[in-house]
Protein backbone atom coordinates (compact mmCIF):
# COMPACT_ATOMS: atom_id res chain seq x y z
CA UNK A 1 0.00 0.00 0.00
CA UNK A 2 2.83 2.62 0.89
CA UNK A 3 4.26 1.91 -2.80
CA UNK A 4 0.97 2.73 -4.45
CA UNK A 5 1.03 6.06 -2.21
CA UNK A 6 4.74 6.59 -3.21
CA UNK A 7 3.60 6.04 -6.51
CA UNK A 8 0.70 8.22 -6.63
CA UNK A 9 2.28 11.52 -4.91
CA UNK A 10 3.97 13.20 -7.47
CA UNK A 11 0.94 13.21 -9.65
CA UNK A 12 -1.33 14.43 -6.36
CA UNK A 13 1.44 17.10 -6.09
CA UNK A 14 1.51 18.36 -9.78
CA UNK A 15 -2.18 18.47 -9.60
CA UNK A 16 -2.48 20.30 -6.38
CA UNK A 17 0.01 22.66 -7.73
CA UNK A 18 -1.48 23.45 -10.73
CA UNK A 19 -4.73 23.67 -8.74
CA UNK A 20 -3.07 26.14 -6.43
CA UNK A 21 -1.83 28.05 -9.28
CA UNK A 22 -4.98 28.70 -10.57
CA UNK A 23 -7.00 29.18 -7.78
CA UNK A 24 -8.75 26.17 -8.23
CA UNK A 25 -8.35 24.08 -5.16
CA UNK A 26 -11.96 23.69 -4.01
CA UNK A 27 -12.58 22.15 -7.48
CA UNK A 28 -9.95 20.15 -8.04
CA UNK A 29 -10.68 19.12 -4.34
CA UNK A 30 -14.34 17.86 -5.39
CA UNK A 31 -13.33 16.47 -8.87
CA UNK A 32 -10.62 14.34 -7.43
CA UNK A 33 -12.93 12.82 -4.85
CA UNK A 34 -15.46 11.91 -7.68
CA UNK A 35 -12.82 10.57 -9.78
CA UNK A 36 -11.37 8.50 -6.93
CA UNK A 37 -15.21 7.19 -6.10
CA UNK A 38 -15.68 6.68 -9.90
CA UNK A 39 -11.84 4.73 -10.44
CA UNK A 40 -12.73 2.62 -7.51
CA UNK A 41 -15.95 0.93 -8.87
CA UNK A 42 -15.33 -2.37 -10.30
CA UNK A 43 -16.73 -1.77 -13.71
CA UNK A 44 -14.94 1.01 -14.37
CA UNK A 45 -11.85 -0.59 -13.21
CA UNK A 46 -12.86 -3.39 -15.39
CA UNK A 47 -12.94 -1.19 -18.65
CA UNK A 48 -9.64 0.83 -17.58
CA UNK A 49 -7.75 -2.83 -17.87
CA UNK A 50 -10.02 -3.72 -21.14
CA UNK A 51 -6.71 -3.58 -23.75
CA UNK A 52 -9.82 -3.56 -26.24
CA UNK A 53 -11.08 0.03 -25.54
CA UNK A 54 -8.57 2.77 -26.43
CA UNK A 55 -7.77 5.86 -24.59
CA UNK A 56 -9.86 8.73 -26.08
CA UNK A 57 -13.04 5.53 -25.26
CA UNK A 58 -11.64 5.39 -21.67
CA UNK A 59 -11.61 9.00 -21.03
CA UNK A 60 -14.87 9.33 -23.18
CA UNK A 61 -16.29 6.95 -19.94
CA UNK A 62 -14.81 9.48 -17.44
CA UNK A 63 -16.32 12.10 -19.34
CA UNK A 64 -19.34 10.77 -19.79
CA UNK A 65 -19.38 9.76 -16.18
CA UNK A 66 -18.42 13.26 -14.89
CA UNK A 67 -20.35 15.41 -17.16
CA UNK A 68 -19.36 19.06 -16.46
CA UNK A 69 -17.31 17.87 -13.50
CA UNK A 70 -14.26 16.87 -15.74
CA UNK A 71 -13.11 19.42 -17.97
CA UNK A 72 -10.15 21.37 -18.93
CA UNK A 73 -7.25 20.90 -16.85
CA UNK A 74 -9.09 17.84 -14.91
CA UNK A 75 -9.60 16.24 -18.21
CA UNK A 76 -5.92 16.40 -19.23
CA UNK A 77 -4.58 15.15 -15.75
CA UNK A 78 -7.12 11.90 -16.52
CA UNK A 79 -5.70 11.58 -19.69
CA UNK A 80 -2.28 11.45 -18.61
CA UNK A 81 -3.08 9.25 -16.03
CA UNK A 82 -4.80 7.27 -18.62
CA UNK A 83 -1.49 7.62 -20.65
CA UNK A 84 0.66 6.08 -17.80
CA UNK A 85 -1.66 3.48 -16.65
CA UNK A 86 -2.39 4.79 -13.40
CA UNK A 87 -6.07 5.17 -13.09
CA UNK A 88 -6.08 2.95 -10.48
CA UNK A 89 -3.89 4.99 -7.92
CA UNK A 90 -7.08 7.60 -8.45
CA UNK A 91 -7.77 7.16 -4.87
CA UNK A 92 -4.38 7.05 -3.59
CA UNK A 93 -3.67 10.62 -5.45
CA UNK A 94 -7.17 11.95 -3.93
CA UNK A 95 -6.11 11.07 -0.56
CA UNK A 96 -2.30 12.66 -1.12
CA UNK A 97 -4.16 15.96 -2.66
CA UNK A 98 -6.66 16.59 -0.07
CA UNK A 99 -3.63 16.69 2.51
CA UNK A 100 -2.01 19.23 0.97
CA UNK A 101 -5.24 21.34 0.93
CA UNK A 102 -5.45 20.56 3.81
CA UNK A 103 -2.52 21.39 5.19
CA UNK A 104 -2.42 24.82 2.72
CA UNK A 105 -5.12 25.82 4.60
CA UNK A 106 -4.19 25.54 7.98
CA UNK A 107 -6.44 22.29 8.32
CA UNK A 108 -5.61 19.17 10.60
CA UNK A 109 -8.04 15.72 9.83
CA UNK A 110 -8.76 14.76 13.48
CA UNK A 111 -10.52 10.72 13.57
CA UNK A 112 -12.33 10.33 16.84
CA UNK A 113 -13.06 6.76 17.44
CA UNK A 114 -15.76 6.06 20.29
CA UNK A 115 -18.13 3.87 21.34
CA UNK A 116 -21.22 5.77 20.46
CA UNK A 117 -21.54 8.77 18.26
CA UNK A 118 -20.59 12.01 19.22
CA UNK A 119 -23.09 14.58 20.45
CA UNK A 120 -22.67 17.78 19.08
CA UNK A 121 -21.59 19.23 22.30
CA UNK A 122 -19.01 16.60 22.35
CA UNK A 123 -18.13 17.16 18.69
CA UNK A 124 -17.97 21.01 19.44
CA UNK A 125 -15.55 20.88 22.39
CA UNK A 126 -13.44 18.41 20.68
CA UNK A 127 -12.94 20.91 18.35
CA UNK A 128 -12.70 24.03 20.10
CA UNK A 129 -10.05 21.69 22.55
CA UNK A 130 -8.11 20.28 19.81
CA UNK A 131 -7.98 23.24 17.54
CA UNK A 132 -6.51 24.98 21.02
CA UNK A 133 -4.01 22.50 20.78
CA UNK A 134 -3.08 22.39 17.67
CA UNK A 135 -2.84 25.60 16.62
CA UNK A 136 -4.77 24.84 13.26
CA UNK A 137 -8.85 24.57 12.04
CA UNK A 138 -10.04 20.95 12.88
CA UNK A 139 -12.07 18.23 10.70
CA UNK A 140 -13.47 15.88 12.22
CA UNK A 141 -13.66 12.45 11.26
CA UNK A 142 -15.87 10.02 13.49
CA UNK A 143 -16.15 6.55 13.36
CA UNK A 144 -17.42 4.21 16.10
CA UNK A 145 -16.49 1.15 17.67
CA UNK A 146 -18.52 -0.86 19.97
CA UNK A 147 -15.15 -2.36 21.97
CA UNK A 148 -13.75 0.89 23.07
CA UNK A 149 -16.77 0.61 25.85
CA UNK A 150 -16.53 4.70 26.33
CA UNK A 151 -14.75 7.83 26.02
CA UNK A 152 -12.59 8.12 22.91
CA UNK A 153 -9.59 7.70 20.83
CA UNK A 154 -7.96 10.99 18.98
CA UNK A 155 -5.83 10.26 15.82
CA UNK A 156 -4.28 13.35 14.41
CA UNK A 157 -1.80 13.07 12.12
CA UNK A 158 0.77 10.12 13.79
CA UNK A 159 -0.63 10.89 17.12
CA UNK A 160 -2.92 9.29 19.36
CA UNK A 161 -4.57 10.13 22.49
CA UNK A 162 -6.21 7.46 23.63
CA UNK A 163 -8.95 7.95 26.53
CA UNK A 164 -11.06 4.92 25.91
CA UNK A 165 -12.02 2.74 28.76
CA UNK A 166 -10.83 -0.34 27.59
CA UNK A 167 -7.14 1.60 26.80
CA UNK A 168 -7.19 2.67 30.42
CA UNK A 169 -8.01 -0.91 31.82
CA UNK A 170 -5.14 -2.00 29.18
CA UNK A 171 -2.97 0.54 30.81
CA UNK A 172 -3.52 -0.11 34.54
CA UNK A 173 -3.33 -4.10 33.25
CA UNK A 174 0.49 -3.58 31.94
CA UNK A 175 1.20 -0.71 35.26
CA UNK A 176 0.31 -4.03 37.63
CA UNK A 177 2.09 -6.34 35.59
CA UNK A 178 5.36 -4.09 35.72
Amino acid sequence: MAELATIARPYAEAAFALARDNKALPQWAETLALLSGIASDAKVSAAVDNPKLTIAQKQSMFTTVCGDKLSGDTASFVKVLLDADRVKLLPQINEHFQALKRNAENVARATIVSAFPLTDAQRADLKAGLAKRYGRDIEIVEQTDNSLLGGAKIIVGDQVIDRTVIGQLNKMERSIKA
